[in-house]
């Protein structure tokens, strides 16, 4: 047996909707890149995130646990350092560890297990952006959406998440190169990017992939569907009750999301390339993934923080040694990926660790060896802005239920009724399921309780952040360590030594 089990390149998109992408069948977005990775391993048809927005998303997606269980309830939730990650896990189990990206890390842990971390964020790691459940139907301003990023959308040849996304390639790159200059240990490394998410601004060379007048509009409109009060909620926080975009403006934001979906391809081709030449990728198992969707006007809803399709369904892509070719229709969710990754360590016999916490979710490496898989399951939380109560998603089969404790409940067939156009919640033909799923809600969750739990938890927070802004600020803000006096040649260096430790492949020794 390879005693050397495989390395784990996890790469991350934020705010990736599969159904915008080649690989999940859009008949016009280009994603060839992802398609080569789903067409020699799984693609996974029905993942979800655990919540709907990026800290809360990721932080489960970390710990293989759900948001109420960790207290990760918002944007500006802390995720606490003694909740033990994927990344303490692989260390625990022999592997190299690196983060090359954005993961939304609240608080002073801005490592989170991670061995090395080789960018700094592109997001604050405070409490600033603190929702208000005791307002919780006023709208934020400041650092919460609005209509704005739809109305610019166009393009540019900069703008600080292309820097961003562009060092976090570099970075990536590199560390696979150094992984294949001094590799002892098999590795994981996550590069985690921001786009496609908005603002709406895509580079020219993107954005002339597509026709403008090729670009489709919203398959659901508002019309399409009875209106509910947390979309209306929602509709209202981003200001699009108010805000009506012209179809032009819609057309235009599709467009750039459409470039920058490509452009994220393009990154996925730059990393496997950087694993090929580095002679890594048979015996590296690649990951794609995505913290949430984007509605992108479907409904008449942008961006995320709801559980209807194109927000609450990421991509999943696995590709690599021992990975079987081909689809997996179960429901699975991104807590899957912490046992997951636990088992693809665990491949070539190592001992896997005792799980310092219990996990929500459960390893998919059967599906992606093309085993049989009994459960057909996702859960989500959200309990972030516009809602005063966690609204809870159950997918399970082919019924996808929603409840919140101030709004009638929803559910969906998505087998009949994939684009969610029928709440079926007070229909006879399916008055079992509805108690069944009213049922489990009311004994998994006491959403009074977790209503206390937020409100509280939003006060510390903001009485926090009050003093953290007076006086000299101390950031929680990665900065990544570089010695400049040990880069590259210096006097203290022989230069021919440091050509020939970092020439990759080495030349070969003369007789």
């Amino acid at each position: 047996m390879n005693k050397t089990p495989p390395n784990i390149l996890l790469i991350m998109a934020d705010q990736l909707a599969p159904q915008f992408t080649g690989t999940y069948g859009h008949p016009l977005v280009q994603t060839p890149h992802l398609d080569a990775l789903a067409a020699r391993g799984t693609r996974f048809d029905a993942a979800y995130c655990n919540s709907p927005l990026c800290a809360p998303s990721r932080f489960s997606f970390m710990s293989g646990q759900y948001v109420t269980n960790i207290a990760a309830y918002d944007n500006a939730c802390e995720f606490p350092a003694s909740v033990p990650t994927f990344a303490h896990y692989l260390k625990t189990m022999g592997y190299q560890t690196c983060l090359s990206g954005k993961m939304h890390f609240v608080g002073p842990d801005q490592l989170h297990g991670f061995a090395e971390r080789v960018t700094t964020d592109v997001y604050p790691s405070d409490y600033a952006w603190t929702p208000d459940w005791e307002n919780y139907e006023e709208r934020i301003d400041k650092w919460y959406h609005n209509m704005e990023s739809v109305r610019e959308a166009g393009i540019a040849a900069a703008t600080f998440q292309l820097d961003y996304d562009d060092e976090v390639a570099f970075f990536a790159q590199r560390k696979i190169f150094d992984y294949a200059r001094n590799q002892t240990e098999p590795f994981c490394l996550v590069a985690s990017f921001i786009h496609p998410h908005d603002p709406y601004v895509a580079r020219r060379k993107w954005w002339d992939l597509y026709e403008p007048t090729a670009i489709d509009m919203p398959q659901t409109s508002l019309a399409d569907v009875a209106d509910d009060p947390f979309s209306r909620r929602l509709r209202d926080g981003i200001e699009a009750s108010r805000v009506v975009a012209t179809e032009e403006e819609i057309r235009r934001a599709r467009h750039a999301y459409y470039a920058n979906v490509s452009y994220f391809d393009s990154k996925i081709g730059e990393l496997v390339a950087a694993l090929r030449e580095a002679e890594l990728l048979d015996n590296t198992i690649v990951i794609v993934t995505a913290d949430h969707g984007d509605m992108l006007g479907e409904r008449g809803l942008w961006y995320k923080m709801n559980f209807f399709e194109h927000s609450a369904r990421v991509p999943l892509v696995m590709a690599g040694p021992g990975i079987a070719q081909g689809t997996a229709v179960n429901a699975c969710s991104l807590v899957d990926l912490l046992p997951t990754m636990v088992d693809i360590a665990a491949m070539a016999g190592r001992e896997k660790p005792e799980f310092g916490s219990p996990i929500n979710g459960r390893s998919l490496l059967p599906l992606a060896t093309g085993q049989h898989d009994p459960i057909d399951e996702a859960i989500g939380e959200y309990c972030a802005e516009m809602t005063g109560y966690p609204v809870i998603m159950i997918r399970r089969g082919p019924y996808k239920y929603i409840h919140c404790h101030s709004d009638p409940p929803l559910l969906f067939d998505l087998a009949s009724d994939p684009n969610e156009l029928v709440n079926r919640a007070a229909d006879p033909a399916l008055a079992e399921v509805a108690a069944s799923f009213a049922a489990e809600v009311a004994q998994r969750w006491d959403s009074e309780q977790i209503r206390r739990d937020v409100i509280r938890s939003q006060k510390q927070r903001r009485a926090v952040h009050a003093a953290m802004e007076l006086g000299a600020i101390t950031s929680w803000d990665y900065n990544p360590p570089r010695d400049a006096s040990q880069e590259y040649v210096r006097n203290h260096m022989d230069w021919t030594v440091a050509a020939a430790k970092t020439r990759f492949p080495p030349l070969e020794k003369a007789p």
